[in-house]
């Protein structure tokens, strides 16, 4: 990406503010991992809702330990934030699904054909973002969702729980040979596309997803998700060793899979997901 980057930073806080009390949004330089600087500012104290945003993040984590490094790439070159606030859902089941789903929405608001040379973003269950065309798959990005109890100054004896979201997106394009599922980036959907103009997308409608969840939950975006979905129809195998045919999520978030002995829903966060070739599709019942 040439040019200075312009990030909107301050068009983001005078949107979210009126909606979040003490709302406040910052760019940092470098950092380990936007979510662990989340989580520190929270133990130390933090009440107010928090985006940070990185130009380089040097330890990266996503789900189930995996790493998300952007320090190689250059500026802009991928995007990387973390979003905490407090919430309290009556169920966090389907969270980390309705995130991905808004954050696909945000910037492919229209659905190309499937299949066809345009690539479609769509969601790799339970926090992938993939781009899928005639081309083959490739991931776009990653989602992880963590939460926690935090009893700050001021919270009169009850703890206040509270959620961080990162997002991390490749916007440029990136090497790729290390990776089970080749990277993809958003300048394939259009090269005008910058880490500063993906934010301004995301972040807004984001918030509003977010406050949408905690009042409805997962099951209203049931429809919505299955349109964007990655896995429904495909022979898939879990990292337990199961196998079947994924059937599509339910109202809490839960993949559904048809496997050799029957159905069954997954729905730990500790169970990973691969789509099989075809020809190794399992038998079902």
């Amino acid at each position: 990406m040439s040019g200075p980057l312009h990030w909107p930073l301050e068009a983001i806080w005078q949107a979210l503010a009126p909606r979040m009390h003490g709302f406040t949004a910052e760019l940092l330089a470098s950092v380990d991992s936007t979510n662990s600087e989340c989580m520190r500012r929270l133990r130390a104290g933090q009440q107010e809702p928090l985006l940070l945003v990185t130009l380089a993040q040097t330890a990266g984590r996503g789900r189930m330990g995996r790493t998300w490094h952007s320090e190689l790439a250059g500026a802009g070159d991928s995007l990387t934030f973390s979003l905490a606030l407090p919430m309290a859902p009556r169920s966090w089941s389907g969270l980390s699904l309705a995130v991905g789903l808004s954050v696909a929405d945000s910037l492919q608001a229209e659905l190309p054909a499937a299949g066809g040379r345009t690539p479609r973003i769509a969601l790799k269950w339970p926090n992938d973002l993939w781009l899928q065309s005639a081309d083959g798959e490739r991931k776009l990005g990653g989602i992880l969702v963590e939460t926690a109890n935090w009893l700050g100054p001021g919270a009169a004896g009850n703890p206040s729980r509270w959620v961080v979201v990162g997002v991390g997106l490749n916007v440029a394009p990136c090497e790729g040979d290390a990776f089970s599922t080749p990277p993809g980036c958003l300048q394939e959907l259009d090269a005008r596309w910058s880490a500063p103009t993906a934010l301004a997308r995301i972040v807004e409608p984001l918030v509003g997803a977010l406050q949408a969840f905690e009042r409805d939950g997962f099951a209203p975006l049931v429809a919505r998700y299955a349109a964007r979905d990655a896995l429904v129809g495909r022979p898939v195998r879990l990292s337990d060793g199961r196998e079947g045919l994924a059937a599509g999520v339910g109202p809490d978030g839960a993949l559904r899979v048809r496997g050799p002995a029957g159905s069954f829903d997954v729905s730990s966060a500790e169970v990973s997901v691969r789509p099989l070739a075809a020809s190794s599709a399992p038998d079902v019942a």
